[in-house]
């Protein structure tokens, strides 16, 4: 079996577009990928058409780690988001092809199964105003759809410091949230890197009564150390890694302690083999891995396949029940969120089959996302 040619769609919504890349062999399989580029998708269609001619085409599906290796270092140049992106989208595929041709999912030929559910937690689910009120009741809507799990960013468009009064609006938004969900479900705080470890551990303090299960990049990606100066002041586990796309750039991370869960997108990090392999040294560190996952139906379904076979795999992102939901129909098989938890799924490969004419409900969009504006928040699920 040859791969003989790749295909590129690319489905908007207001706030971000995806990508979905769907790999053809000459046996007539035909696997699909995602990823989601925000602001780079012209970059990755450019790069996935070199890739096709360089390294793709003419390859066996099956050797896919030959092909990665290939990917990532045959054009010398580092590997930074864009390639990786790309890698991710034709590995993910080249799975779902081998799932496909004998007769499995992708998670039994990776170790076979440590869960029968995966939990998820639900993100996107606050497109409303910042007021606790507003903020109550899309919680409880979450609740309401069964959900154990909900991740929010409470905080303004703060750089390295927050005022006094942000400060105080942002604390009592997460305490509306606690108070609509209930003492017994995980309530995660996102930061999305805005903080000095300063302004970050007194947040950390005034959060500790809400009994957050993480703060997520409490600081920018860049400089771990203030990470793991934060970790050592705060009792609330840390989470990091969505803005890392390399597996080797997670060491110095694992190193320092400096972070309690891991969140390496599967569709920015190289594919489901490379997180697979950066899950297997975070367990050699007492590290969970709970994967950044912002995209649609294809890229769920991937990272699903590694919920129900890694063993300190902790909980799976999931934005398409509130945020985009109608994006859910591009790809069918999914399983859906049922008490909190994704079923495991069955069908071979990834599970999931690309409907093309949904795709084509979904054109393109200049989809401008800026998490500096004071309203960033209201761009999912709205257009400008």
């Amino acid at each position: 079996m040859r791969i003989t040619k790749i295909g590129t769609h690319v489905v908007g919504t207001p706030w971000r577009n995806l990508t979905l890349v769907t790999v053809h062999t000459d046996e007539g399989l035909t696997g699909v990928g995602e990823a989601r580029m925000l602001g780079h998708t012209d970059a990755l269609l450019g790069y996935l058409a070199e890739a096709e001619r360089r390294h793709v085409r003419g390859t066996d599906p099956f050797d896919i780690e030959d092909l990665v290796q290939r990917m990532k270092y045959g054009d010398y140049g580092r590997a930074g988001e864009i390639v990786m992106s790309g890698i991710a989208c034709v590995e993910m595929a080249c799975w779902d092809i081998v799932g496909k041709a004998l007769g499995q999912p992708v998670w039994r030929l990776m170790g076979g199964r440590v869960r029968d559910r995966v939990k998820a937690y639900a993100n996107g689910w606050y497109t409303v105003d910042r007021t606790p009120e507003e903020f109550h009741e899309a919680a409880k809507r979450v609740v309401d759809r069964g959900y154990h799990a909900l991740k929010l960013d409470p905080f303004g468009a703060g750089r390295l410091e927050l005022d006094h009064d942000e400060t105080m609006r942002s604390i009592g938004l997460v305490e509306a949230v606690r108070d609509a969900i209930g003492p017994d479900r995980e309530l995660l705080v996102e930061m999305h890197g805005r903080f000095s470890p300063a302004t970050a551990i007194r947040l950390a303090g005034l959060l500790e009564p809400y009994a957050p299960s993480w703060l997520e990049e409490p600081c920018p990606p860049e400089n771990l150390k203030a990470l793991a100066k934060v970790s050592a002041h705060t009792g609330l586990p840390i989470a990091t890694g969505e803005r890392i796309h390399d597996r080797f750039e997670f060491r110095e991370l694992l190193e320092l302690q400096a972070a309690d869960i891991i969140q390496p997108d599967v569709g920015h990090l190289g594919g489901i083999g490379e997180v697979r392999k950066l899950a297997a040294a975070a367990e050699a560190h007492y590290v969970l891995v709970a994967p950044h996952n912002v995209g649609g139906p294809v890229l769920t379904a991937a990272t699903l396949q590694l919920g129900v076979c890694v063993p300190n795999f902790k909980i799976l992102e999931h934005f398409n029940d509130f945020a985009d939901a109608p994006v859910k129909s591009v790809a069918r098989g999914l399983p859906e969120v049922v008490d909190g938890h994704f079923a495991m799924p069955t069908a071979a490969g990834l599970g999931v089959e690309l409907d093309l004419d949904a795709v084509a409900e979904f054109p393109r969009q200049d989809a401008d996302f800026d998490l500096f504006e004071e309203d960033w928040h209201l761009r999912r699920g709205k257009s400008r």
